[in-house]
């Protein structure tokens, strides 16, 4: 009996110290141009580079857009398959859009790129009224969570 409340208790600080372990150092919202993602060597290679920096698009083909410029820290372990989950109100339309972005959260401080491209973002003048992004392991645990200040309505 002891021992199967231990494994219970590790197994449960196991899962409780992984979501400690990664948080939100930073999120940016901001529009990018196409070319603020040229470098020197795609015009070698005619691939693009992203450098150490993490690029997702919710239209791969299409460069411009409403990117959110997260820095993740994560001090735990590596973890290949990992998602990050955008939700947002956008002023033209009230319901919650959400967006999922698989991707690898390597131990360290990586930068994701995560972009509304496309038909997903109406053009440079258009913000989000609301968003809110987090980390999501595979079996659905959400490692980290942030949120702009009118995503909830404050506790009275």
């Amino acid at each position: 009996m002891r021992f199967a409340f231990l494994l219970v208790a590790l197994a449960a600080s196991t899962v409780f110290g992984r979501a400690a372990d990664v948080e939100f150092v930073r999120v940016w919202p901001e529009w990018r141009e196409a070319r603020s993602f040229e470098r020197i060597s795609e015009y070698f290679t005619g691939r693009e580079n992203s450098g150490r920096e993490i690029v997702r698009r919710t239209q791969p083909a299409e460069r411009a857009g409403f990117y959110f410029v997260a820095r993740v820290r994560n001090s735990g372990a590596e973890l290949p398959a990992a998602t990050i989950v955008l939700s947002l109100i956008k002023p033209d339309a009230p319901q919650v859009r959400t967006y999922t972005f698989p991707v690898p959260l390597p131990r360290g401080e990586p930068v994701f790129n995560l972009g509304l491209t496309g038909a997903d973002w109406s053009g440079r003048r258009l913000h989000p009224v609301a968003w809110k992004i987090e980390v999501v392991t595979a079996d659905g645990t959400v490692l980290a969570a942030r949120k702009s200040f009118l995503w909830e309505k404050p506790d009275k």
